[in-house]
């Protein structure tokens, strides 16, 4: 620790988002350039704690040397900071914009301050280390012989892939969509994950001899089986990409469409420059309502404003959050506060209020003759704690609404993964359509088949699906030769795998 007495001098202070205003404007990323003075204060904010709860149990899942790489940051050894940072993160440029931060929800000074900005200090530190040239691509020195096939190229893909790469296999890495990245490609805008900040980390995979096949749908146009035979091993890392549907009356009326839809073929064509197709879709001078909050709903609000939507509504089903800790959420839990999100705010600088409706339940979808969405209406609920803890929701009588709206957004979260290539292999799959492997393991009902990220564990962060990555590229690794160098990470990974 860096600073003893900095958790008293200095308070919490995040890198500034660019002006709401100025940023809707555009795609480009909403950060601004942090200094280097405000970095090394919130390093020095870093207590010396007795456990770093930050970087294990209910902080980062892949275990991130926090305390270490603050200190380095406040002594301004960034190239040893970034050192330390790729020792258990692969991607730290995306986690560093992306990830929600759990460890700060679980961070020892937030018991009685607000937490270190660990966020902040991880991209700044990533970024840096690009901008210096000290990312360079490495290739083994030797190679295995031993042949991998990873279906799906998103986090945990790509995590995995890196990661046997490193020791030698030959890695391919396929990809049903026309660009590599799943869910960092076409799932997450570029406000948030700027594309060439993605495709920069893909060449240098690229330059260390990882192989990647796009337009490559598994199950369908390749056959699976054959991939199986022609691989000493495969890993299922295609996500959960099977969206929650509201089969409520009215929803096959044109203009009402999945979020991940109305995302992907926004960045094909205003982040690519990709010709208009019909899957495009335009919010531009419509009434826009997004179902659903989290991330997903945060970004089809930011991109409908730079569509130049008339106006913005989002529905939330549950009570607004509170703005402090509740009695029932008590640190190091993740804090389960109201926040204000990057598309929250731009919404209140265009239209003067934060979007968001709380307590509303959809009922049904109102179009017109001609089958096009005019609207919705909706009835307010109200939530009451039963004796045994859980929750009851009731229709608040006399609360009906309509709501106009040209475009609804389903952004309500995932099922589970779609099922073509269980089905072709004959994987066998959990209650919840979940490919079955256990963590730790990430082995499927068949030998050598694995499986890793929200295919297997169901929708999560994308800090979760480098941690399954991670894990299962050691699993393949002990599978293909009975002892693997590669770590262990993960909080609840246990020893049941060891080198032999």
């Amino acid at each position: 620790m860096g600073k003893p007495t900095g958790f008293k001098e200095f308070d919490r202070k995040k890198v500034a988002w660019r002006l709401p205003v100025v940023r809707m404007e555009d795609y480009g990323e909403i950060y601004t350039e942090p200094e280097n003075d405000q970095l090394r204060e919130q390093g020095a904010r870093c207590m010396d704690c007795g456990v770093p709860f930050c970087q294990s149990g209910t902080g980062c899942p892949i275990d991130n040397l926090i305390p270490e790489w603050n200190d380095l940051v406040y002594n301004n050894r960034w190239k040893e900071a970034i050192e330390r940072l790729h020792k258990t993160n692969n991607f730290p440029e995306f986690t560093g914009r992306v990830c929600p931060a759990p460890c700060e929800g679980s961070c020892v000074l937030g018991i009685t301050n607000p937490p270190v900005t660990i966020k902040n200090i991880e991209n700044a530190i990533v970024d840096r280390a690009w901008k210096e040239g000290w990312i360079v691509p490495s290739a083994p020195k030797e190679r295995t012989g031993k042949k991998v096939a990873i279906i799906g190229s998103g986090p945990a893909g790509l995590a995995a892939a890196d990661q046997l790469n490193k020791v030698g296999h030959e890695v391919t890495v396929y990809e049903r969509a026309d660009r590599i990245g799943g869910l960092l490609q076409y799932g997450i805008p570029n406000m948030k994950l700027d594309k060439d900040v993605l495709q920069r980390r893909l060449d240098k995979m690229t330059a260390e001899g990882i192989r990647f096949v796009t337009n490559a749908n598994v199950g369908q146009d390749v056959d699976a089986k054959e991939l199986v035979e022609a691989n000493d091993a495969v890993l299922l890392a295609c996500g959960a990409t099977k969206p929650r549907d509201l089969p409520i009356p009215g929803r096959d009326l044109k203009g009402v469409s999945y979020a991940m839809d109305f995302l992907t073929a926004n960045t094909k064509h205003k982040v690519h420059g990709d010709a208009l197709t019909d899957q495009f879709i335009s919010a531009e001078g419509k009434d826009v309502i997004v179902i659903g909050g989290g991330d997903t709903g945060t970004d089809c609000i930011g991109t409908s404003i730079r569509h130049g939507c008339r106006s913005m509504v989002n529905f939330e089903l549950l009570p607004q959050p509170p703005a402090e800790r509740a009695g029932d959420n008590p640190w190091p839990e993740w804090p389960r506060t109201f926040r204000v999100d990057y598309g929250h705010e731009e919404a209140e600088a265009k239209f003067g209020s934060d979007p968001r409706t709380y307590q509303i339940l959809s009922k049904e979808f109102l179009g017109d003759e001609n089958g096009n969405l005019t609207g919705i209406r909706t009835v307010q609920v109200e939530w009451t704690k039963t004796e045994e803890g859980g929750w009851n929701m009731k229709e608040v009588e006399g609360s009906e609404k309509e709501w106009p709206a040209q475009v609804i957004l389903l952004a309500m979260g995932f099922l589970g993964p779609e099922q073509p290539i269980a089905e072709a292999l004959g994987i066998s799959t959990d209650p919840r359509s979940n490919f079955e492997a256990k963590h730790g393991e990430f082995t499927t009902s068949i030998p050598g088949i694995f499986a890793a990220g929200d295919c297997r564990r169901g929708q999560s962060l994308v800090v979760w699906a480098i941690n399954e990555g991670r894990g299962a590229a050691r699993a393949i690794d002990i599978y293909l030769r009975g002892h693997s160098s590669l770590p262990a990470p993960g909080i609840t990974m246990g020893s049941q795998l060891v080198a032999n």
